[in-house]
């Protein structure tokens, strides 16, 4: 009866939501914006047509939309309001300068996954873990390498067979379980890092939470509350990981009650400096656990993604494996396995920029939400309420940003003569080049992520030959709308290097 009893509410609610749909798109209000070109119809309606469309061909909408108004801006319709998607080097550096009290990347994201039901307020209005991944974790890359190498080379053991010739194995899959690893080596250590259980916790949680908002987003505001009830299982994930770490923290705390701050011993991982940050009801443990949680959702899957993207281009390509391997056995030699090592490894850090370039995650990228009426150089008016974006893949493929921008070239951003700058390398933004945003909200774990990059390229290349079973052929990555995946369920091929 339960059963039951949830399904009626739940179609009342879908009713009740696309009677709202319809009173909206029929009452054209102040963010209907008319001065933006439109990419789809304006007409009540219509509209949510082009809505519905969007969900269906968010890609080319967005390409059509840069092709007709490039260096301006255009507006794409979604289900409760119009976004807008600025173009061009000059407003997309006025997107990057905006103030977060105009324009918001905090209240775009909460509001785009839902933050206040899926992930809770206090993710939503207390975001002192932004603070701890610029800091410490990048700070601490040099002294937390040695343990990241030595859990990249345990799971790749684990999880790419060492057997003769060749076998088969789900990319994208086997990539994610490598950087839960050994991504949680650094947030929590061993041995819970290597726990299958912890670690399937952790992508099912990611998958949970972006489910979760995108049925949640699809009710007005006053139905979320009740849809959040129904249609999440976040609450269970995260007690699942409070019974994962919570004997660890309590652990700590002893330690720390018995020994001082500074007890001898003391990890230094995220989870720890998370407890020394954290204050008032932050020190809970269900809401200690509730940001390794969020921190392993916002990390996993994106740089699980440029992984599998990249080793596509690699396995596709195998005329590209020698002169990495090269590099990095030449560095490797030098300076043995560490982080100015991999800093050493241009042409390794400029493949995984260029795969990014091409791939990237999606049609947009530096999503804000604007707190108050907001005006771009070019006159372009956002009033308050309206999302808006830069576009990344049109931006990637303009002939006026890069040469030959449909091909490529794996080493585009190697440059001979500077060795020493970091103005084309993997974690530098520009206007030009907006995969991890670009300013002062430009994703913040972004030298960790690449970090965990070049290490898994570096080694791959290092101790194996990769191939596609069909020679040559990159399987086609998936799109939701904007969004953009590698083929979750394609193949590559490994065999170990005989040495």
């Amino acid at each position: 009866m339960a059963e039951d009893h949830s399904t009626v509410v739940l179609y009342t609610l879908l009713a009740l939501a696309t009677t709202v749909y319809l009173g909206r798109w029929l009452r054209p209000g102040k963010n209907a914006l008319p001065s933006v070109p439109t990419i789809g119809y304006t007409a009540p309606i219509l509209s949510y047509y082009s809505a519905v469309q969007f969900v269906i061909k968010g890609r080319e909408m967005v390409q059509e939309g840069y092709n007709k108004y490039k260096g301006g801006a255009f507006k794409v319709p979604e289900l409760f309001y119009w976004h807008v998607v600025v173009t061009g080097p000059k407003l997309i550096d006025d997107l990057r300068k905006a103030g977060s009290d105009e324009l918001s990347f905090n209240e775009a994201a909460a509001e785009m996954l839902a933050v206040d039901f899926t992930l809770g307020p206090s993710i939503h209005k207390n975001t002192y873990h932004v603070a701890i991944l610029k800091n410490q974790l990048t700070r601490g890359i040099n002294i937390l390498f040695p343990e990241m190498k030595d859990e990249l080379q345990s799971a790749f053991n684990d999880l790419v067979p060492s057997l003769d010739g060749w076998v088969k194995i789900p990319a994208f899959t086997a990539a994610t379980k490598i950087i839960s690893r050994i991504s949680n080596r650094v947030f929590v250590g061993l041995p819970k890092c290597r726990d299958p259980e912890y670690c399937a916790l952790n992508i099912e949680f990611a998958v949970s939470v972006a489910k979760s908002a995108f049925f949640i987003n699809m009710f007005p505001q006053f139905l979320r509350p009740l849809a959040a009830r129904l249609l999440t299982n976040v609450p269970k994930n995260i007690e699942s990981g409070v019974q994962h770490l919570g004997p660890i923290i309590k652990q700590r705390l002893k330690m720390r009650e018995q020994y001082g701050k500074d007890w001898e011993g003391k990890p230094n991982d995220l989870l720890m400096w998370f407890m020394d940050e954290a204050e008032g009801e932050e020190k809970a443990i269900r809401s200690l656990v509730l940001r390794i949680l969020t921190v392993n959702f916002a990390s996993i899957h994106t740089t699980s993604m440029s992984f599998t993207h990249a080793l596509f281009r690699l396995a596709a390509n195998p005329e590209f494996i020698q002169p990495l391997r090269d590099e990095v056995s030449q560095v490797i030699k030098e300076e043995g396995w560490t982080r100015n090592a991999l800093q050493r490894m241009r042409k390794v850090d400029s493949f995984l920029r260029e795969s990014n370039r091409c791939h990237g995650l999606g049609s947009i990228t530096m999503t804000r939400k604007a707190l108050k009426d907001f005006t771009f150089s070019d006159g372009t008016f956002i009033p308050k309420g309206c999302f808006v974006s830069a576009a990344e893949a049109p931006t990637h493929f303009d002939e006026a940003n890069y040469e030959y921008a449909d091909v490529f070239n794996p080493w585009r951003f190697v440059d001979e003569e500077d060795t020493e700058s970091m103005k084309n390398q993997m974690v530098t933004t520009s206007t030009e080049y907006v995969t991890f945003g670009h300013g002062r909200f430009a994703c913040p774990g972004r030298f960790f992520a690449a970090n965990e990059l070049k290490a898994m390229m570096a080694y791959t290349v290092l101790n194996y030959d990769v191939k596609m079973e069909n020679e040559g052929v990159i399987p086609e990555p998936v799109w939701y709308s904007v969004k953009v995946m590698p083929n979750a369920t394609a193949e590559v091929m490994f065999r170990r290097r005989q040495t």
